[in-house]
């Protein structure tokens, strides 16, 4: 069966259409794009016309593919960003007038069972649990399971939201950092309320942050998902590149060859998400993985 999965979250907006049978999920087409719908809802509360145009146009060119490729059955998830605005209904108007059919705004406990379902299958060599982490734009999902979710939580911290509470100067100062630090590991302390963070053996570590610090980390010369999914990285290597990042001006990040331009603004806070995170719950290394809640939607159409 041939279905599609739309992921809209706070930064990007994703397409997976992808072929299924019982036990695998082969791509079709895998696309991203930097729409930023989240762009001023922690100040505001509400997405903005522009975002909500940027996201419309991506979307109808992610709708003429699905017409396109055939697939029989679709599914779109609005995560953070779709949640907290108080003018979601404008958002929602656009997605069925665009796709033709209407959003789901998942809670945040929903965005964390898809995005571990997309990221723990075929992880075989990794000793579990699992600690998954999906570090958005908006919120990061905070999931422990093995074979399924055991516990979950969704905490308000992700890399645009935290870029624009704090980290406004080019390259951020050191008391802009050490709030952004305060917030992450508050956020953190919540997590811990609902998810046993201690009980994991491997950390995994979902979305664009976290898969572009694995590819500075590595050195790449390109990015490259085969050789970024699934690599280990040790909680060293993280600071080293956060360390980097938050030192450099926005310019200077661009210049990296694995860097995405929506990426270069945020990619700081998003860095500082994971090393803080690495350091709270003891993790000595983190597992990128390149499937995350796109392939969670996906097999939840199967």
């Amino acid at each position: 069966m041939r279905v599609a999965a739309i992921d809209c979250g706070t930064n990007s907006i994703r397409l997976l259409v992808a072929d299924l049978t019982a036990n695998t999920l082969v791509d079709v087409v895998r696309e991203m794009t930097i729409v930023r719908l989240g762009q001023g809802v922690d100040r505001t509360g509400r997405l903005a016309p522009e975002a909500i145009e940027r996201t419309r146009v991506a979307l109808a060119g992610y709708a003429a593919q699905i017409r396109e490729l055939g697939a029989e059955r679709v599914r779109m998830v609005a995560t953070s960003a779709s949640r907290d605005a108080s003018n979601a209904d404008e958002f929602r108007a656009m997605v069925v007038s665009t796709l033709g059919a209407a959003p789901e705004v998942i809670t945040g406990d929903e965005e964390a069972r898809l995005s571990f379902d997309g990221a723990v299958r075929g992880l075989s060599d990794a000793e579990s649990p699992y600690l998954v982490v999906d570090i958005g734009g908006g919120s990061t999902e905070f999931v422990l399971g093995t074979d399924g979710v055991d516990a979950a939580r969704s905490v308000d911290v992700g890399c645009v939201r935290l870029t624009e509470r704090h980290l406004r100067s080019d390259p951020p100062t050191p008391s802009e950092i050490e709030a952004t630090e305060r917030d992450v590991v508050a956020a953190i302390n919540l997590a811990r309320e609902t998810v046993p963070v201690e009980k994991a053996r491997t950390l995994v570590g979902l979305a664009g942050s976290v898969t572009t610090v694995t590819a500075l980390a590595l050195g790449l010369t390109e990015y490259d998902p085969g050789a970024i999914h699934h690599a280990r990285i040790s909680r060293d290597q993280v600071a080293e590149v956060t360390s980097r990042l938050l030192g450099q001006t926005r310019e200077q990040r661009s210049a990296y060859p694995v860097m995405h331009p929506g990426r270069v603004d945020v990619i700081g806070a998003g860095a500082l998400v994971l090393r803080v995170i690495m350091d709270e719950v003891g993790a000595d290394s983190v597992v990128a993985s390149e499937h995350d809640i796109l392939d969670g939607i996906a097999w939840s159409l199967a």
